[in-house]
């Protein structure tokens, strides 16, 4: 298995999938609420993968346990700045994921595509959990 940013830029999602663990928390740049839980979180990976143009890692910043990926992207046309900021376990899986985007038209504009996609989300996490 390769890293999180290999499989990102492979875009191979079940690599990322495999990455997660059962119980990560991920933290959207545009909801309040944490997303618990590896079904949730596999389910908005894959959808938000399709909604960024051009994603693109830019810099990478880690010790043991946390790694803060700098990316570049567009969002309906507009240029956005983000970082990825993963916290992982003991056995190399990802707990903790936060994403936090600029600047805030672009966020907006994420935000959007997000939210029209959301009863797909839940879908999609609702199939995978009941198929562990």
């Amino acid at each position: 298995m390769g890293t999180f940013r290999e499989a990102i830029d492979a875009k191979d999602m079940d690599a990322v999938e495999s990455m997660l663990a059962d119980d990560v928390v991920f933290r959207s740049p545009v909801a309040f609420k944490p997303y618990p839980g590896k079904a949730i979180t596999n389910a908005i990976l894959r959808e938000v993968v399709e909604v960024f143009e051009d994603f693109h890692y830019v810099r990478e910043i880690h010790d043991e346990a946390c790694h803060a990926l700098v990316f570049e992207a567009k969002v309906d046309g507009l240029d956005v700045t983000g970082c990825d900021f993963l916290v992982v376990d003991d056995e190399g899986k990802i707990i903790d994921f936060m994403v936090m985007v600029r600047p805030l038209k672009a966020a907006d504009a994420l935000a959007a595509r997000m939210a029209e996609r959301y009863p797909a989300i839940q879908a999609a996490a609702k199939t995978w959990a009941d198929a562990q």
